[in-house]
């Protein structure tokens, strides 16, 4: 194994090599990925904060895949939050387990960068050293055939400039879709892979959104007129500066104003286990979209006949995942309340159960 530690957060100017020599690659690791029995080709960037717990669920689905090429992109704790300078040595201490042959790539910051700085920056300091990258931040827990599906896919569609990522999530499963995945211009972030030639083009400013804006570019590529006041707003706040601390609504913006096509697989390969107080964003735990049910893709993949947009299901998915209407909220509120009572439910038993034993 070779680890490479960048000084600065920004640029890779400054890198030093080390080898912790042959003994570590003796160590006992976990079976490489079944779907493929090799090791994973593409390189695998890794972004964690301050989360040993999930770190390691998705850390474990990692050392199974074996990539020969691993980004670990950490941010520094904030000085005004107790303990927190525990939690992130705790967190970046799990990634050092790297037991296989692979070239391991650390970018810690020495500064705490937030959310959107630390994943544009990391980003695009991996990016200097390959070509495509599978993503995963520290709450996004992948099945096993996730770095195979996106691997095969980043291969094939390598010098498509219609395709602009492929997606691990699915909110809303399509299980009898003959193909294994179909193509959407609503995309996901939770477990994700790129190219480089698609990254270099994000502005986190969003700088031709009033152009954009003007001549009506969303109602063309969005079509839901729900869904085109959604987005409309959040790019309004973005590029004024009143948004939230985030980078992912500029790559859906970029993706939308250039009509790229995401893909996604017909089964959900990602489950974001991050919902609760400690997350940035996604601090409710009974969300609709917290702790979806995964499904492994068989293998061999079964390709789309054409590359076009699956309509119904982004019509759908913008309906119900990023622009619901009143139906939709009620049914998530009933929901929710339900997994509520249910959580208090198993408390108080066992809470039961452990009183009766004393």
């Amino acid at each position: 194994m070779q680890t490479r530690y960048a000084k600065d957060v920004f640029r890779h100017v400054s890198v030093t090599k080390s080898c912790r020599g042959e003994a570590c690659l003796a160590r006992r690791s976990p079976e490489p990925n079944t779907l493929t029995n090799e090791f994973l080709k593409s390189a695998v960037a890794f972004i964690v904060f301050n989360r040993p717990e999930e770190t390691a669920a998705v850390f474990e689905s990692i050392r199974a895949a074996r990539p020969s090429k691993l980004f670990v992109i950490a941010d520094a704790p904030r000085l005004h939050v107790p303990g927190e300078d525990q939690l992130c040595q705790a967190t970046r201490a799990i990634t050092e387990a790297v037991y296989w042959p692979c070239e391991v790539f650390r970018n810690y910051a020495d500064r705490n960068l937030g959310c959107a700085e630390r994943v544009i920056s990391g980003l695009d300091w991996a990016f200097s050293f390959v070509d495509e990258l599978i993503i995963l931040e520290d709450d996004c827990l992948p099945v096993n055939s996730f770095f195979p599906f996106c691997q095969e896919l980043l291969a094939k569609y390598r010098d498509d400039d219609r395709i602009s990522m492929i997606c691990g999530t699915n909110y809303l499963d399509v299980p009898d879709l003959q193909d294994s995945y179909y193509f959407s211009q609503a995309l996901y972030i939770w477990g994700w892979a790129t190219w480089k030639s698609k990254w270099a083009q994000y502005d986190k400013n969003i700088t031709s959104w009033p152009q954009a804006k003007r001549e009506g570019v969303l109602g063309v590529t969005v079509e839901e007129p729900r869904a085109v006041a959604y987005w409309t707003s959040i790019f309004d706040r973005m590029y004024h500066g009143l948004g939230p601390n985030t980078w992912d609504y500029q790559w859906h913006y970029l993706c939308l104003v250039n009509n790229w096509l995401a893909v996604v697989p017909k089964t959900n390969l990602v489950s974001n286990i991050g919902f609760g107080p400690s997350a940035t964003h996604t601090v409710d735990r009974y969300a609709f979209l917290a702790n979806r049910a995964t499904c492994d893709l068989a293998s061999p993949l079964t390709h789309p006949q054409f590359i076009l947009p699956h309509r119904d299901r982004d019509r759908r998915t913008q309906r119900e995942v990023f622009a619901p209407g009143i139906g939709v909220r009620l049914r998530r509120k009933l929901s929710k309340a339900r997994a509520m009572l249910r959580s208090n439910r198993d408390n108080t038993s066992r809470l039961g159960s452990a009183a009766s034993g004393l």
